[in-house]
Order: structure tokens, then C-alpha cells, then sequence
């Protein structure tokens, strides 16, 4: 990808988060089951990175990848499950502006904590005096996002 598509792209994916949580909450309304909706959204998912890695031509892992591969990174995906399942159960009741700046918000808070210690073999990004007035800003915008 052209670098200069990474920020746009990153943008783009932020911007459906909010619409695949309100299309997720109407999939659960219409199927009335939390867990079927959760696997046709998935099944759906399966079938475009399927298509997507017997379309487009990338080298498969090796054994050795496979070896230095953590144990817990084949969980990304259950943790991703996660937060489908909850907007698809919780969109409709707290509203899409609410369950995005909770979503967006705790998601920052907790990468504060990743980079911070240098979970998941992430570098690791000492938390400064910045990013923690940055926390409590975040905060405080879900408190007025979240006012009726």
C-alpha cells in the first residue's frame, strides 16, 4: 500500500467502525439471536479475507514463523469478536455516538497501558504527563457525547 493511503485508510476504517456497529445492531434485531448474528457476520468476514488471500498472491508462513509465533496471537480475533458481539447487543440501546466514544475511548486508554509496558511485543512508549490529560480529555468527551 502507498504510504500516503495509510492515514486516509486508517480514517476510513474508524469512520465504518461506527456504521459496522449500527448495521451489526440491526443484523441482531433482525436474526433475534446475538449468536447467530455474531456468526453471519463472521461467516461473511471468513468469505472476503478467503477471496482476498486466493486472489492476491502472499507468501505463506514458514515453519520457523510459525515456532517464533506468540501463543496468545492467533487470539486477536476472539478479543475482535468481542467488540462485534458488543455492538451488535449494545448499539441500539446506548446509541452509535455513545458506544463509539466509549468504544474509541477505552480503546485509547488501554493502548496507553500496551505501549507503556510493551505488551504484545509492541515498542514500547513511556506515558507522559500529555497522553494522560489526552485520557482524561477522552473522558470527558464520552461524558458529553453521552448526555441526552
Amino acid at each position: 500500500m502507498n504510504a500516503s493511503w495509510i492515514i486516509p485508510f486508517i480514517i476510513l476504517g474508524g469512520a465504518l467502525q461506527t456504521c459496522g456497529a449500527a448495521m451489526n445492531g440491526q443484523l441482531n434485531k433482525s436474526l433475534v439471536n446475538p449468536y447467530l448474528a455474531s456468526a453471519a457476520s463472521f461467516l461473511i468476514i471468513t468469505f472476503f479475507f478467503l477471496a482476498l488471500f486466493f486472489a492476491m498472491p502472499h507468501p505463506l508462513p514458514t515453519l520457523h514463523d510459525l515456532r517464533e509465533m506468540p501463543w496468545w496471537a492467533v487470539f486477536g480475533g476472539l478479543v475482535g469478536a468481542v467488540q462485534v458481539f458488543a455492538g451488535l447487543t449494545l448499539v441500539q440501546r446506548v446509541g452509535a455516538g455513545p458506544f463509539m466514544a466509549l468504544t474509541v475511548s477505552s480503546a485509547l486508554i488501554a493502548s496507553l497501558v500496551v505501549d507503556h509496558f510493551g505488551w504484545f511485543r509492541m515498542a514500547v512508549h513511556t506515558v507522559t504527563p500529555s497522553r494522560i490529560v489526552g485520557a482524561i480529555l477522552l473522558v470527558g468527551g464520552v461524558v458529553l457525547i453521552s448526555k441526552k
